[in-house]
């Protein structure tokens, strides 16, 4: 049996006016999507617990079959395994993204999507001003710092949560929130005029700034998914958290040219990668982080169109293709909704559908794959952790 779970991160929303009261999921075109729910069975997942923020790296876990309850500690660290940054039990590691700040507002979280070459070397240039402290740089805006024996009582905002706000209101607090302020305070002199936002300035592009720190956490300890149920398996991402998970879930990451974490990604290489992966593996995750960046720029037309390039370059391809190599079970998913008017995540259940190559396996409902086709299901996976054993063990949703 050939596994494979296909994940639109942020797909999901909320009903939006500027699209006459539907979600983007509903005024997509997504034929392929559309197939596997009707022919498959959906329903919803909770896959943010009740008393966590509604981030990526907590939606992922559950999805991935692990309960955060018992093993999130932080973003941060799952991307330092991604990056081969290696943590002591004492070491902290904190997300460090490159943002654009304009008189004390967030103006993007992001920095433009600055690329992975400028944010190289503006990570070299902050060196000096973290001394006892690691930098390491990512992919785009996003990197890491690790601080040993560093401050672990201390709550930071994640910088795509305050778009367009006061980041005075956002700073972090607790133990150690001096140090931390000092080094983003400190972090804007250097990169003002550094000769590379000087040339971003100069194309009409934004800078990056500033530094922003946040995610933190220690090591987790996570039992392998590969271990648990016997597989071999691949993560196909282009960001870092879902390389992390995945090298903590046992899963090989499958790196593919041109996977840029944007919407100009290479569609069509993730779907050949996870086919040709799947010929030696019994398990590929694939993840899409395009809709999810849509979201937090509040663009609708954008996250339609990344909605259907998923559709189309990826789930069509492998669902047109995958009967070549016997059995197969596909998960479809959105691991959390990105609500286009909020430009933030938020914790609501998520769609998902799941087609068996064993007919009996399935539902053949009728619905499309939207938000509120699932809801009217009647099938609920809370905690949305246990969607991953029911997927793997595929006769379980016939107990649903």
């Amino acid at each position: 049996m050939k596994l494979i779970v296909l994940l639109g991160d942020g797909m999901a929303d909320l009903p939006l006016e500027v699209l006459g009261g539907r979600t983007p999921l509903q005024a997509a075109e997504k034929p392929n999507m559309d197939r596997l729910a009707r022919q498959g069975r959906s329903g919803l997942a909770r896959t943010v617990p009740e008393g966590f923020a509604p981030g990526s790296d907590v939606a992922n876990l559950s999805v991935l079959g692990y309960d955060p309850a018992e093993c999130y500690t932080g973003r941060a660290p799952l991307e330092a395994a991604a990056m081969n940054v290696y943590l002591g039990p004492d070491d902290i590691a904190f997300r460090c993204n490159f943002v654009t700040i304009e008189e004390g507002l967030m103006k993007d979280y992001s920095a433009g999507h600055i690329s992975t070459e400028e944010g190289r070397e503006l990570i070299d240039s902050l060196a000096p001003l973290i001394p006892g402290r690691k930098l390491y740089p990512g992919v785009s805006y996003r990197h890491i710092m690790v601080w040993s024996s560093g401050a672990s009582k201390i709550e930071c905002t994640p910088p795509h949560d305050i778009t367009g706000k006061e980041i005075a209101d956002y700073l972090p607090v607790g133990n150690g929130e001096d140090e931390l302020r000092q080094m983003m305070i400190k972090s804007a002199g250097i990169l003002e005029n550094h000769p590379i936002n000087r040339e971003r300035l100069k194309r009409g592009e934004k800078p990056a700034n500033s530094i922003w720190l946040w995610g933190q956490g220690r090591r987790p300890q996570i039992v392998p998914l590969t271990q648990k149920y016997d597989l071999k398996g691949g993560m196909i991402s282009a960001v870092d958290l879902l390389n992390g998970l995945g090298i903590n879930a046992g899963l090989k990451p499958l790196r593919v040219e041109g996977a840029t974490g944007y919407i100009d990604t290479n569609y069509e290489g993730k779907a050949k990668m996870a086919l040709d992966a799947l010929k030696f593996m019994d398990f590929v995750f694939l993840h899409l982080e395009a809709p999810d960046e849509m979201g937090h720029e509040g663009n609708a037309e954008g996250k339609i169109k990344a909605i259907e390039f998923f559709d189309e370059k990826i789930v069509g391809t492998i669902l047109n293709n995958i009967g070549k190599l016997g059995d197969y079970r596909i998960l479809v998913l959105s691991d959390h909704p990105t609500p286009i008017d909020l430009k933030t995540h938020v914790g609501d259940p998520s769609p998902f559908a799941v087609l068996s190559s064993r007919k009996e396996e399935n539902l053949s409902a009728g619905h499309p794959f939207t938000e509120a086709a699932a809801s009217n299901s009647g099938i609920l996976v809370s905690p949305g952790h246990l969607l991953m054993d029911k997927f793997i063990k595929g006769s379980a949703f016939l107990a649903q």
